[in-house]
């Protein structure tokens, strides 16, 4: 399959572990439409249409981490109400997560509800008690703490100010990791970031740093010069300054390097902080050197802040987010197919209507052209399946394919027509037609309807399909069959 940049930091996360501890959240989108305005005020009246619950806080840093494949365990407070059920209903249903979650009476589950329509959100609404948990809760985390981390390459620290990391907690923490030798990675809270002396590095955020330090953190100097102060102050080894649409500044007492952001749109920031510590971690936990571990997350930001709501990004979409920042052509439009089926679920957020169809695409032609480009105008987005050199060489032949999957997906991706292209190794594309399902399926007129791979699955859910006018002798068996003519000395 196309390669992209070396991925051999992925064998490194095999057998890789990660202790996540800090303030679990739940994470609720309310999703509807906007057709009128309240009569009882000037407010629009949103019609609800679908809810999801997504753990949030040190829940989606636990999220993250178990998204690229490392055993995660999980450590926090929940509230003994309803939400809290709901948070520990949702970490049973996620593979790779061991959640260990303490109810305490004193606490309050803190929920944080966004109603949206489309693209737009139109109010956060929040749950939550500040108080401090009870005495028997923070004994009891701690004894937790005690007999998971044995076995955890790094300590993840989501701290959102809601009462789970205090100063017993902090010091705890801090003390495990030296007597057994893990790196600390801390999400911080607060103007004071003295209290994580002993962490490793910390991912404060443009304007945590700003208030911890009094200092204007507003462009790639004044962050380094922030950082400097917290560092030297504390003598927490690293500094890693998220600064949203800006990018990313790693600063430690050596040096400092600034990273822009790897996204194309940026949708949605919320989150994005929980991808870098998430992933941050998730790097140093596998001996991946810092300013590395920093480039693999920063790609992982850039890939959420494209997504809806309270996201994770799987290796697929950091590798290619990764290429793509290195490269000048449009890599971050060849997918995964769990890629795609996120970028198939934002675009439905809009109403819009996906289209595919698929082919070998060896030499691109002005037929292929055409087809691309009715199967564009029947749709708002384009995706295409390409066949792998495989499955190719099944169905054409040994001497086939002439261009290599890479070249070819990478000329298929400059195209204007096409929003994603995704391989397949099949000689069909049946799965990706199943986990899809595209409203529109095109295929050349040269087939019957009834002979299109998934047509009957796509009309069984009220899809369409489209029979492409054909553009006569195009086809790249005919380039090559006049090719090898030429170079024969023919005509």
């Amino acid at each position: 399959m196309f390669n992209f940049i070396s991925t051999d930091w992925i064998e490194q996360l095999e057998g890789c572990q990660l202790l996540v501890v800090g303030d679990i959240m739940l994470d609720r989108f309310v999703q509807g439409r906007v057709e009128r305005i309240s009569p009882e005020a000037p407010i629009p009246v949103l019609q609800v249409e679908k809810e999801q619950l997504m753990l949030g806080g040190a829940g989606n840093v636990a999220c993250n981490s178990v998204a690229v494949g490392v055993r995660t365990k999980l450590v926090g407070l929940i509230g003994r109400d309803d939400w809290g059920g709901e948070i520990v209903e949702l970490s049973q249903n996620i593979n790779g997560l061991d959640a260990h979650l303490i109810s305490s009476s004193n606490v309050c589950t803190t929920v944080k509800t966004r109603y949206a329509s489309g693209p737009q959100q139109l109010l956060r609404a929040d749950i939550e008690h500040l108080g401090q948990p009870d005495p028997s809760s923070i004994k009891e985390l701690i004894k937790t703490l005690e007999g998971t981390v044995q076995d955890a390459n790094a300590i993840l620290i989501s701290d959102y100010g809601k009462g789970t990391i205090e100063k017993d907690v902090l010091s705890t923490l801090v003390d495990l990791a030296r007597k057994f030798d893990i790196p600390i990675i801390a999400d911080p809270k607060g103007t004071d970031f003295s209290k994580y002396n002993g962490v490793s590095v910390l991912t404060p955020n443009a304007k945590e740093l700003s208030s911890a330090t009094q200092m204007p953190v507003t462009n790639g100097e004044e962050a380094e010069k922030a950082a400097h102060k917290i560092i030297n102050e504390t003598g927490i080894r690293a500094i890693v300054v998220t600064r949203g649409r800006e990018g990313m500044s790693i600063v430690d007492t050596n040096s400092t390097i600034h990273l822009p952001v790897n996204s194309r749109e940026v949708f949605d920031v919320s989150g994005a902080g929980d991808t870098v510590v998430a992933i941050m971690g998730t790097m140093i936990a596998s001996g991946i050197e810092l300013h590395e571990a920093a480039k693999i997350a920063n790609a992982a930001a850039g890939v959420v802040v494209a997504k809806v709501g309270t996201a994770v990004a799987c290796i697929e979409e950091i590798v290619a987010a990764l290429d793509a920042s290195e490269a000048t052509i449009n890599t971050d439009k060849i997918s995964s197919l769990k890629g795609a089926q996120e970028c198939i679920n934002r675009w439905r957020v809009n109403g819009d209507k996906i289209a595919f169809t698929n082919g070998c695409f060896d030499l691109i032609h002005p037929g292929h052209i055409s087809l691309l480009r009715q199967a564009r105008s029947s749709a708002d987005h384009l995706i295409v399946g390409l066949n792998t050199d495989e499955s190719v060489r099944r169905l054409k032949g040994r001497n086939r394919p002439i261009q290599d999957e890479g070249s070819r997906a990478e000329v298929l991706s400059s195209l204007s027509d096409v929003d994603l292209v995704i391989f397949f190794s099949e000689d069909t594309p049946i799965e990706i037609i199943k986990t899809l399902k595209p409203d529109i399926l095109v295929k050349g007129a040269d087939y019957a309807i009834d002979e299109v791979v998934g047509g009957e699955l796509v009309t069984s859910y009220g899809g369409k399909i489209l029979l492409a006018e054909l553009t006569p002798g195009d086809s790249s068996s005919n380039i090559i069959e006049r090719i090898e003519k030429v170079g024969e000395g023919g005509n």
